[in-house]
């Protein structure tokens, strides 16, 4: 037997039940509290009555309802009724009774009976305003919440005389004469038909889910509550510190003499504007997630994947133009980057193509196929490399670049020698005892000196001309600077006179390069010539340091004093 926690509804419709007396001789006229059991979802949906000695489905049919109050809801089907059969408390030849008819009548619309009328007000009144689907399964009769939401608009809503509707007089029988009760129930009982035939060929629906807890943890994104649309940790998480403890009463802050804001009230005002700068700054980036599906995180980590190395590098150096654009737009905007990214791709292959002297797709097809074969071909190894294991790739010494003045500065020096006209005659007499030569050949002969300033190291220099070494006048009250090469960048950049020069100077080398390199070049505009106030404005330093440089220069022939 089906029995459950009991609720109560009140009702009173126009003729909607008859009651007749009781085997006792106690009549029951009065339906002003009508108690039901349980809802017993059906096949039908909405409440369903089962006879409480047989079990009986009674739901559309009359039954007897027990008024004495020993028996609290307790219903029978007419069959029992009539052969006087009872269970648990019941006494049917003491107990009055109530005969309780269906209420399958229109009281409001042609298309809704009283009953149906009821479970709407009372599904309402449960599950809340709002609640269609909860309340179109307490209604029952296979309707829609579309249907349920239309009808109580219309008739309750809409109403003419809200919250009543408007055919709310117990007098008014008009439709209750135009629609008899037979017809309306066959009606009703036709459109339940139709529908559970239309629901058994319709396609399985998915089953209804629990919602979403609103808690952190129910997200693919750790801290986003979708219950609440937010985050555990928003966006300026402490912007409301400044302001939960801010009052404003009325009348504060106005000054009642001149009607003007107090200092205090400004203030206030103030960090609200704050605190409503933040709230918007939030919003907008709550909209951005929103909008570009950023809490889809699964799916979007699968679309990721499906990108090579470059596009995924492209995708996220083109993210932050995502605040300025919706969905739809940065969706194309990336595409076509992609598109321009592959094209760049294709013309740089074409182009090795090109190169290669290929022309034709198929050639191409092959040289990539077999130019990724190479890059697959491990790298061949001797004998004893097999025996000792794998052979280490040689590290090539990392080549040194030589600063812009050797290629801008070496060969157009005026006072410079350049390399012997007859290499091969120089290098035979370099082999040559000096003793056997002549002093005019012997000064002639090539001397290995070191790698400087773009020349190279046989230098053809008399050596009856070899000038003397230029000695650095020292600077008055500074110690020299000791130069290393732990210490020291570019140090083997310059000569040992060079080296001697920034020592007495205090000079790096990197500063000195440069100013060498501005001196030349201003010396070349020239001619080769330079004056003393010219290089002064060239260096850039202090003119006794510039005036040092500027001799040096002079008298290692780089440039011509005027």
């Amino acid at each position: 037997m089906a029995s459950g926690t009991k609720r109560k509804r009140s009702s009173s419709p126009p003729s909607a039940a008859d009651d007749r007396p009781g085997s006792s001789g106690s009549s029951s006229q009065e339906m002003g509290v009508i108690k039901r059991k349980n809802i017993v979802k059906g096949n039908e949906g909405g409440l369903k009555y089962i006879c409480d000695v047989c079990s009986a489905d009674i739901t559309s049919t009359v039954r007897i309802r027990c008024a004495h109050p020993a028996c609290s809801e307790y219903d029978l089907c007419v069959p029992c009724f009539s052969k006087g059969e009872s269970s648990r408390d019941h006494d049917p030849k003491s107990h009055p009774f109530s005969v309780i008819e269906q209420h399958s009548i229109p009281i409001y619309t042609r298309d809704w009976g009283a009953d149906e009328e009821l479970l709407l007000l009372e599904g309402l009144e449960v599950y809340g305003l709002g609640s269609w689907s909860d309340v179109a399964d307490h209604v029952g009769g296979f309707r829609t919440k579309e249907e349920v939401c239309d009808h109580y608009t219309r008739t309750y809503i809409e109403s003419s005389q809200f919250p009543l509707p408007e055919n709310a007089d117990p007098k008014d029988l008009s439709l209750i004469e135009e629609i008899p009760r037979e017809e309306f129930q066959a009606r009703k009982k036709r459109r339940i038909e139709d529908r559970k035939d239309a629901a058994k060929s319709a396609a399985p629906a998915t089953p209804k889910q629990k919602p979403t807890a609103s808690v952190p943890a129910c997200h693919e994104v750790q801290g986003y509550m979708p219950g609440r649309l937010e985050f555990e940790t928003e966006f300026c998480n402490e912007a409301e510190e400044a302001v939960q403890h801010m009052m404003f009463d009325p009348g504060d802050g106005v000054n009642p003499r001149t009607g003007e804001l107090e200092p205090e009230m400004e203030l206030k005002m103030l960090v609200m504007n704050i605190y409503n700068a933040r709230l918007t700054a939030r919003a907008d980036r709550k909209k951005i997630i929103f909008e570009h599906e950023l809490l889809q995180y699964r799916r979007n980590n699968i679309v990721d994947k499906r990108r090579t190395k470059e596009e995924r590098d492209l995708h996220n150096k083109a993210k932050p133009f995502a605040r300025m654009m919706n969905h739809q737009d940065f969706e194309a905007f990336t595409t076509n980057l992609e598109y321009e990214h592959n094209l760049r791709q294709a013309i740089g292959q074409l182009q090795d193509w090109r190169q290669m002297r290929i022309g034709d797709l198929k050639s191409g097809e092959k040289y990539e196929q077999d130019k990724q074969i190479r890059a697959q071909r491990p790298t061949a190894t001797g004998a004893f490399d097999r025996i000792g294991g794998v052979r280490m790739p040689k590290t090539n010494p990392p080549v040194e670049i030589p600063p812009a003045t050797t290629a801008l500065t070496a060969p157009e020096l005026p006072e410079r020698l350049k390399s012997n006209p007859h290499p091969q005659k120089v290098s035979s007499l370099a082999h040559a005892p000096s003793s056997t030569l002549h002093p005019s050949v012997a000064a002639l002969t090539p001397t290995k000196g070191p790698l400087t300033n773009g020349n190279n190291n046989i230098s053809a220099t008399p050596l009856s001309q070899s000038k003397p070494k230029y000695s650095v006048p020292p600077l008055g009250g500074t110690a020299p600077l000791k130069l290393a090469n732990e210490n020291t960048t570019d140090l083997h950049l310059l000569t040992k006179e060079e080296a001697d020069l920034c020592s007495a100077l205090r000079l790096m080398p990197k500063p000195y390069l440069v100013i060498k390199e501005g001196l030349i070049k201003e010396a070349m505009r020239s001619g080769g010539s330079l004056k003393r106030k010219s290089a002064k404005e060239v260096c850039k330093i202090d003119p006794s340091k510039s005036t040092r440089i500027f001799d040096f220069f002079v008298h290692s022939g780089w440039i011509q004093k005027v």
